[in-house]
């Protein structure tokens, strides 16, 4: 697997799923309704934040990461990121590799920690992958999301130091 910045060409093949995971309404705090020219402008990211997305060896693209500062000012100094990976293709690795790659990027742009800002706690899958990978959860907002099959359930405030 390859992990690369992310082009303008990606996005056709990114759509497809990451309209596929906000519609569903599970994971992510966007609307579910997101339109495809909101989505992009709120997934690819201005330098020196960065867009990334995982390939297979036949340049298929697996999944997606953003990454960039989770506050400005005297904040700027924690990063943060958000993953989707192709549904096709749970269970591979994709996720935890780019967000190993996301956490590299943030310690070697010079960032102290990096934050998720909500985690829904029913996503069990990232909650347990990002604990492995060093994050506590530092608080949960009761009730602050409403997930469509499981009703309203918390968001996590998870942190790691870099």
């Amino acid at each position: 697997m390859l992990i690369r910045e992310a082009t303008a060409e990606d996005w056709p093949a990114i759509w497809p799923f990451f309209h596929e995971i906000v519609a569903a309404g599970e994971t992510f705090t966007y609307p579910l309704d997101l339109g495809e020219s909101d989505a992009r402008s709120w997934w690819f990211l201005k330098s020196p934040n960065r867009t990334i997305v995982a390939v297979d060896d036949d340049g298929t693209i697996l999944g997606t990461a953003k990454m960039n500062n989770n506050h400005m000012g005297n904040g700027a100094h924690i990063a943060s990121a958000s993953y989707m990976v192709d549904p096709k293709r749970s269970g591979q690795g994709v996720g935890r590799a780019l967000c190993v790659h996301t956490l590299e990027w943030a310690r070697s742009s010079g960032f102290r920690a990096m934050q998720f800002n909500a985690v829904v706690e029913t996503n069990t899958y990232a909650v347990r992958l990002y604990r492995a990978l060093g994050f506590e959860i530092l608080g949960t907002l009761p009730e602050g999301f409403n997930h469509p099959n499981q009703g309203f359930v918390g968001l996590h405030i998870m942190y790691r130091p870099l």
